[in-house]
């Protein structure tokens, strides 16, 4: 067998191989050995690079945690979700029988040509908080009343009111308030449901815990955490007087009536409304106080509607230029405009031009602060009025009425009926007045009051009480409070023509 022979034979050809795998498995191993780190030594640095949680900062999170925890177990059960059905019929055209009957009418006679009536229903959403319970006598089954917005259910036909366990029950409503945006449901079952703790809503300060507990966007039991985001905010919808908790808790659709509560647990407001551009949460959430409500869940238990005391008067937040012409700059508090005749207000020595800044020394912010005040008070009950008249600051005690929608709508009574407003260059640039123009502009004069009977419109400016000349709305409510008590009328321009109204005898 010659060297050819060899090299190509079946024995070195393995052997060939066999050689090769061997380097190459030695040369593997070294280059591995080479590069690698001992395990140990790889736990070890490990161990130095991991970041250690302090226990004590673990402590004071977990014990934050079981709060939270302890505040959901606690009110969740306590809090529902509202279903409403709204229901409203509609005639619809009856197309039948085209196009002879769109042509000819109706055949035989048949048909009225109003179509037939359809029922429309439309679905709701919203929570409520069980915040009384009245025991059954004898085997009769308890009856849960649960508070919640008045937007929640003022137009519901039906209402059902799904606990927290999943039970749902037919619900009725017992009574609302407009004003508050407040409105109570009542259910009636041999089930134990849990009543929440109702707390102090004065006590909330701004960067205290919130919670807010509801049904958002038709997820029951929900809960979101957040701050206290600021407190006496006003302008919510639908003219609402409350003063609001804003919070940044976050807060959606079908949150309505659902309750917003402090670390304890406690109830401190009733979520409400959200600011928002595109319908969701932006942080930007309201609740009404829960002492706003307090009275009103009495009282809709105990009569079926809102009852408010009764000052008798018309109140405005005056604007910077009214303030200063009165002298009343940096004071909080509500200008008394106008004064029903024979109300409270009158009997007691209340007279338009007066500024409220406190009642039974408790300090009245704006308008909607002394109309809450005022509401929660009882007919009867005695209270006592600072006022500003003047320059001076005096106390006056007035005995307060019922306030019914009749006695509030009768602006016959209300002296004098008009709101005027001081000429600023302002209002004259934008009324596109003379510059040189004089007198106070009215800006508003109630329809049936005795300035709109004697002929006072809006636009005119008044420039003379009872033939005394008025410099400014400062000695307008002077001259009108001590030279008025028999009749008044006013001297006034309209255009370019001066005028003097009609005399209004009293």
């Amino acid at each position: 067998m010659n060297v050819l022979q060899k090299l190509s034979s079946k024995n070195l050809f393995v052997f060939n191989l066999v050689l090769i795998g061997v380097i190459f498995g030695f040369s593997l191993a070294f280059l591995s050995f080479s590069c690698s780190t001992p395990q140990s030594q790889k736990t070890a640095r490990a161990q130095e690079n991991a970041v250690v949680i302090p226990e004590d900062a673990l402590a004071i999170a977990e014990g934050l945690q079981t709060a939270f925890r302890s505040v959901a177990d606690k009110v969740l059960p306590s809090v529902v979700e509202l279903k409403t059905v709204s229901i409203r019929r509609q005639q619809v055209p009856n197309f039948n029988g085209i196009p002879w009957e769109f042509f000819f009418g109706p055949r035989n006679g048949q048909g009225d040509g109003q179509g037939q009536e359809r029922e429309y229903r439309s679905q709701g959403l919203g929570s409520g908080i069980i915040v009384r319970q009245v025991k059954g006598s004898g085997s009769s089954p308890d009856t849960y009343y649960i508070l919640t917005n008045n937007h929640v259910v003022a137009d519901a036909n039906e209402i059902i009111v799904a606990a927290n366990d999943g039970k749902e029950y037919p619900a009725e409503l017992v009574g609302k308030d407009e004003r508050k945006d407040l409105a109570m449901v009542s259910v009636k079952t041999k089930d134990a449901l849990s009543i929440a703790v109702l707390g102090d809503s004065d006590a909330v300060r701004v960067g205290d815990w919130s919670i807010a507990v509801g049904n958002p966007l038709g997820f029951m039991s929900s809960v979101t955490m957040g701050i206290v985001s600021a407190v006496g905010r006003t302008g919510g919808p639908g003219g609402n007087i409350n003063d609001f908790i804003q919070t940044d808790a976050s807060i959606n659709q079908g949150n309505s009536g659902g309750a917003l509560v402090n670390i304890r647990g406690e109830v401190i407001g009733i979520n409400t409304w959200i600011a928002s551009n595109g319908g969701g949460s932006v942080g930007l959430g309201f609740a009404i106080p829960i002492n706003n409500a307090k009275r009103s869940i009495d009282d809709f238990i105990n009569t079926g509607s809102a009852s408010y005391g009764w000052l008798g008067v018309s109140l405005t937040d005056p604007d910077k230029d009214t303030l200063q012409a009165m002298v009343l700059e940096g004071k909080r508090g509500a200008l008394a405009t106008d004064v029903f005749q024979g109300s409270p207000a009158d009997k007691g020595g209340i007279r338009a031009g007066d500024f409220i800044t406190h009642v039974d020394k408790k300090e009245v912010r704006d308008r909607n602060s002394l109309t809450r005040v005022v509401g929660d008070l009882r007919p009867g009950d005695r209270a006592a009025f600072t006022v500003i008249r003047d320059g001076v600051s005096q106390d006056i005690q007035v005995r307060i009425e019922a306030r019914t929608n009749e006695v509030a709508a009768d602006n016959k009574k209300l002296w004098p009926g008009v709101y005027p407003l001081t000429l600023t260059d302002t209002i004259k640039t934008q009324l596109e007045l003379d510059k040189n123009a004089k007198g106070l502009y009215v800006a508003n004069v109630i329809a049936d009051s005795p300035a709109d009977v004697i002929g006072l419109k809006r636009g005119d400016l008044i420039t003379g009480i009872n033939g005394e000349p008025v410099k400014d709305i400062a000695a307008f409510y002077k001259i009108l409070r001590e030279k008025t008590t028999k009749e008044l009328w006013f001297t006034f321009n309209r255009g370019d023509t001066s005028l003097e109204t009609l005399k209004f005898k009293r």
